[in-house]
């Protein structure tokens, strides 16, 4: 084994893996992926791993993958005897999703981590609950400097009713240590305060109100960081849809095409700030939002674990973004891990993309016919593809191959619509598609613009696509 920073990380140490358990929406085979990743980076180290996750359905609960796997659920009644019984010396929390997390800090605050020495690899406690946290991650960025929406938490509806009165509406509810964006949503008025208010404060110790930024577009930025303060940016990410739409259903797109370079450096050295302040070791996210306009910004929220996004930032760059973050949670810094690409320069490297990737989320509406189609702040997408080209409008295509939904292109998914307005306006899970039929039908693109607050850039080469289709 190579030495580490981390010298107290021994040589056949137990690390104990929290999967994700169950497929759900907003929780699927993302976190499948960086839990097994995770496991080999463990094991080369020769560590002996055990791994808790329910979810037979996975390839991290393969024989072949962890020392010992145990089929139970996530919670703290089952796994305390796991530790006690396996003799856990550290546990891996930033590889299971927000169910992982949430488990783990139970695990803490309830004196079982204390009680049996167990050592959380990679960032800490205080790092996850600043992060969770709405009120101490918006005063942590306050302190520095780091712009964030307005907004005030609340814990109860009346608390609740009260930072509407003060704020106005609409407002945007965000329930804290939530999952998939669960108990979030556009508030219209404060009967829909009320009722939102209420249902998310049933599953959650806390929600966030905050002013909401229409049309502002969102972008996302993937960020490692080792115990020495060494970081990179692996990739930034740009949804197509703007704020207001989770991440997990809007279409989005690696690199972001609509920042300028100005624009881009300002958000990534920001990213880097950030993970500087909450003292990150392993991995984490940052989603910004961005005033077309102007260029102004917000940071929306920060995941000091392995997203959903991870995922796609890693088959998009082909860093092994799990594999790295295992490693640098052991105390390895940055410039002693190898490139698993070239074999021969360090890990110390951030990827530059000559191609567009698009990701497509995946709806089971066939399944759900009474399922409201529209899409906003909580996921209903069970799924998502990946698409690789030259250009977006490339990457695109491919991708709507590959939803299996019964369409080679976009074109070949016109369908009758009879109001294309209303369905470009307020989003379903066929807005992409609305858009090529709006277009090929010859519809106005400043028009399709003001309905939709999607960038012209990207309407622009929707547009060209349908051009294209009437010409052959």
């Amino acid at each position: 084994m190579r030495k580490s920073s981390q010298e107290q990380v021994n040589k056949m140490k137990n690390i104990l893996l929290l999967g994700s358990g169950g497929l759900r929406v907003g929780q699927a085979g993302e976190f499948d992926y960086s839990g097994s990743q995770a496991i080999k980076a463990f094991k080369e180290e020769g560590y002996r791993v055990i791994l808790v996750n329910p979810n037979i359905a996975t390839v991290q609960t393969d024989q072949s993958m962890a020392d010992e796997i145990y089929f139970v659920p996530l919670q703290q009644e089952f796994v305390a005897p796991i530790i006690a019984k396996e003799q856990i010396n550290y546990i891996a929390l930033g590889f299971g999703g927000q169910t992982a997390l949430n488990l783990g800090l139970e695990l803490h605050h309830s004196g079982i981590l204390a009680q049996h020495n167990v050592q959380v690899l990679g960032s800490s406690v205080t790092t996850i609950e600043a992060t969770e946290d709405r009120d101490i991650f918006r005063d942590y960025l306050e302190k520095n400097a780091v712009k964030t929406p307005k907004s005030k938490s609340a814990t109860s509806v009346a608390e609740a009713i009260a930072v509407g009165q003060e704020f106005g509406y609409p407002l945007m509810l965000r329930a804290a240590f939530s999952l998939g964006g669960l108990g979030s949503g556009k508030v219209f008025d404060e009967a829909d305060l009320i009722d939102k208010a209420g249902k998310a404060l049933s599953g959650a110790p806390q929600v966030l109100l905050e002013e909401y930024l229409t049309g502002w577009k969102e972008f996302e930025y993937e960020i490692v960081r080792d115990l020495k303060g060494n970081s990179l940016t692996i990739c930034n990410m740009e949804n197509l849809d703007p704020m207001g739409i989770h991440t997990g259903e809007s279409i989005v797109i690696a690199p972001a095409q609509t920042l300028n370079d100005e624009e881009h450096q300002n958000l990534r050295n920001i990213s880097l700030r950030c993970a500087e302040i909450f003292n990150i070791v392993g991995e984490c996210n940052i989603q910004f939002s961005v005033n077309p306009a102007n260029g102004d910004y917000r940071v929306i929220e920060m995941n000091p674990r392995l997203s959903r996004s991870s995922a796609l930032a890693s088959k998009a760059t082909g860093y092994p973004l799990a594999f790295v973050a295992a490693k640098l949670c052991l105390g390895f810094s940055l410039n002693q891990l190898t490139n698993q690409v070239t074999k021969k320069t360090t890990a110390f490297f951030e990827p530059a993309l000559d191609y567009v990737v698009v990701k497509i989320p995946r709806w089971d509406t066939h399944k759900l016919r009474l399922a409201d189609r529209h899409i906003g702040t909580e996921m209903k997408s069970v799924g998502e593809v990946m698409g690789i080209g030259r250009t977006f409008p490339e990457a695109l295509q491919k991708a709507v191959q590959m939803l299996n939904i019964g369409a080679s292109s976009l074109h070949d998914y016109l369908w009758p619509i009879h109001d294309l307005r209303r369905e470009i306006e307020f989003a379903t899970d066929r807005r992409i598609f609305a858009l090529y039929k709006w277009f090929y039908a010859g519809g106005d693109l400043y028009e399709a613009q003001q309905l939709s607050r999607i960038d012209f850039w990207f309407l622009n080469q929707i547009k060209q696509i349908a051009e294209v289709a009437l010409q052959v």
